[in-house]
């Protein structure tokens, strides 16, 4: 059967006991001081059976911000949370405190609880339950249900214990099988029996008669007895509230904070390296070895933050660190932990435990953050992917690579092919030399090259495209090997996106489109230009005689541009037909005879020398031909 521990969150005198109160008949306040005053102080433990048959541990918390290392032991092993907010009051600093605690400890499911709901009218209740989802957004509540409750009249408590049993459906299974780890909560004597501890049991299972550890102190001894709920059972396992009784060991040798293991299951350490982050409410930088209050489990030990990566972390940033403790710690990687200021005690950050075992490292220390990034992501080929995404906009190949990486190149070569494989980068062959760029940075340039080329088009409707060169520049930056653009264009042009024509470069999608003046303009040049042969006007004589000049040019550069005429230097351009027969002229003779004069050519083309001479040089300038004495050959 799934095991669920339920907890509570929000701010003092919201109701938090009250409903535990009115859900499962108890009270969870049981200090002679919290009955006296009327408020939580420690952690309170009870249980409720739901709808479903399924029992469902309650863990209680303080709302007080004095009592904020308490609330942290409790939530810090809960599977869902009840987010108690009071109705005559709204949202209030603990209720936002207690949430970003457990944003950062990953508590993924809840259940937001307006209580008090008798004390207060309807437009006031409108307006309460409109604040609440405007500061749930954003955090893993913004979709949460948002249940009415009065724990005095009892209503909505029904509506409330049916959301609870759905929502556990959704509650992941713990893991049974592995090895006990239970953070203890509790520790008390009763009388015949010794030392008891309590906690909930986070990982693995517990059978009576085990012999167990207690960490950090590596205690050994033995279970003698299993409470599970008040009753006594001979098994417990994870996602269960327990009661271990402990021989061999004194109330004074344990307290809250450590952890029941399995014998040499855990090891500890004064050294452990993180991902945290550093939350965006915070009004200062987080300093490289600031003293903060670590909570991690059910412990509040006291360390230095060493800054690996950064000279400082800002506010809302993620850096890696490492945590120098004053105490042992007993830890697990992947562990959640939260860290508050030292004095005055306000929660600034939280994040993951990567290595639970460090070494002292210094900072800046490239080769240990290369290793902390490839723990964390769990993956040698995680972190190779993430080198080459860093590193794609320098075009790396595998020497580059190697020195990102200490790994073995057949490693990292089986690793790319991996990646390649997958579609997470990419390989351009240039000169036989492999470079390598990850799918992102291609994903981002193509986005780039769209947004440039559709701006373009909606400015210049007629023109066939950008240049190469003009694109290369607005995309890649001017410095970027030819070879390797040339490469990347093609692979889109490939993939759908653009079109290459010559030197231009248009989307997959465009056309020109011509209006209907501007068509009879683009029929008129032809025939003009068609007519004239190979003494063709100049563009001024045209455009001389046109009123619209502006449209007259735009349909003029586009037909050069899509090469309907070509354009053989400042003043004399071809139609596309005259162009291709000049050219089969010249190559058709040189064929024959085995070179051309400059008057061979003006004869054959029945034109001028300005013209001959012209088109000649234009010939020798394509490369079509090239000048030997006072003769052309082909090339």
């Amino acid at each position: 059967m799934k095991h669920i521990v339920i907890g509570t969150a929000g701010h003092i005198d919201h109701g938090k006991t009250t409903l535990i109160k009115a859900l499962t008949g108890r009270n969870t306040d049981n200090l002679k001081e919290e009955k006296e005053r009327g408020i939580s102080i420690d952690l309170g433990f009870t249980y409720f059976d739901l709808p479903s048959g399924r029992r469902g541990g309650i863990i209680d918390v303080p709302g007080h911000e004095k009592f904020i290392k308490n609330m942290l032991a409790g939530v810090s092993s809960i599977d869902l949370v009840l987010m108690v907010i009071a109705a005559d009051e709204g949202v209030m600093p603990q209720t936002k405190e207690h949430l970003q605690i457990l944003q950062l400890l990953n508590v993924k499911k809840g259940i937001i609880v307006i209580t008090k709901i008798d004390l207060v009218d309807s437009q006031w209740l409108d307006m309460v339950i409109e604040e609440v989802k405007e500061e749930m957004k954003g955090t893993f509540l913004q979709d949460a249900k948002i249940q009415l409750v009065s724990s005095t009249t009892k209503e909505g408590l029904e509506e409330l214990v049916n959301a609870i049993d759905s929502i556990t459906e959704e509650v992941e299974s713990k893991n049974t099988v592995g090895s006990l780890r239970l953070p203890v909560d509790r520790v008390f004597s009763v009388s015949g029996f010794g030392t008891v501890v309590t906690g909930t049991i986070l990982n693995g299972s517990v059978k009576e008669g085990d012999m167990v550890e207690i960490y950090p102190s590596k205690i050994q001894c033995k279970v003698r007895e299993i409470q599970v709920h008040d009753e006594k059972v001979k098994l417990a396992e994870a996602g269960q509230r327990s009661a271990l009784n402990l021989s061999n060991i004194k109330v004074k040798d344990i307290r809250r904070g450590d952890v029941v293991s399995a014998v040499d299951s855990m090891e500890p350490s004064l050294m452990v390296d993180c991902n945290l982050h550093y939350l965006q409410s915070n009004n200062r930088p987080l300093e490289n070895r600031q003293r903060v209050r670590l909570h991690h489990g059910t412990s509040e030990l006291l360390c230095r933050v060493i800054i690996l990566d950064k000279q400082e972390i800002k506010p809302g940033e993620n850096a890696y660190v490492q945590l120098r403790l004053e105490s042992p710690i007993a830890c697990k990687k992947d562990d959640r932990f939260v860290i508050r200021n030292y004095s005055p005690m306000y929660t600034i950050g939280g994040g993951i435990i990567i290595e639970p075992l460090s070494k002292k490292a210094k900072q800046f220390d490239q080769g240990h953050i290369d290793e902390l990034k490839i723990k964390e992501s769990g993956s040698t080929e995680s972190i190779l992917e993430n080198i080459i995404e860093n590193l794609s906009p320098k075009f790396p190949d595998k020497s580059l690579i190697q020195k990102s990486i200490d790994l073995k190149p057949n490693i990292i070569e089986e690793k790319i092919n991996n990646l390649k494989q997958h579609g997470k980068i990419i390989e351009l062959l240039i000169d036989n030399n492999p470079i390598y760029i990850h799918v992102k940075y291609m994903d981002e340039k193509a986005k780039l090259m769209v947004h440039q080329l559709e701006k373009f088009h909606m400015d210049n409707p007629l023109k066939v495209g950008m240049t190469k060169e003009e694109i290369k520049g607005k995309v890649f930056g001017k410095k970027l090997k030819q070879k390797i653009y040339d490469e990347i264009l093609h692979i889109l042009a490939e993939k759908g996106i653009i079109n290459i024509n010559g030197n231009y470069i248009s989307l997959n999608t465009f056309s020109i489109k011509y209006t209907k003046e501007q068509k009879e303009i683009k029929e008129k040049l032809i025939l003009i230009y068609n007519k004239a042969g190979f003494s063709p006007p100049k563009y001024e004589e045209l455009a001389s005689k046109e009123k619209d000049k502006k449209t007259f040019k735009m349909v003029y550069d586009s037909l050069i541009e899509n090469g309907e005429i070509i354009k053989i230097n400042e003043d004399i351009s071809l139609s596309f037909s005259s162009y291709n027969k000049a050219k089969d002229t010249v190559i058709r003779y040189i064929n024959e005879k085995g070179s051309i004069t400059l008057s061979e050519f003006r004869d054959l083309l029945n034109t001028s020398r300005k013209y001959a001479v012209a088109i000649i040089e234009y010939f020798d300038y394509i490369k079509l031909t090239k000048r030997v004495d006072d003769k052309r050959v082909l090339t």
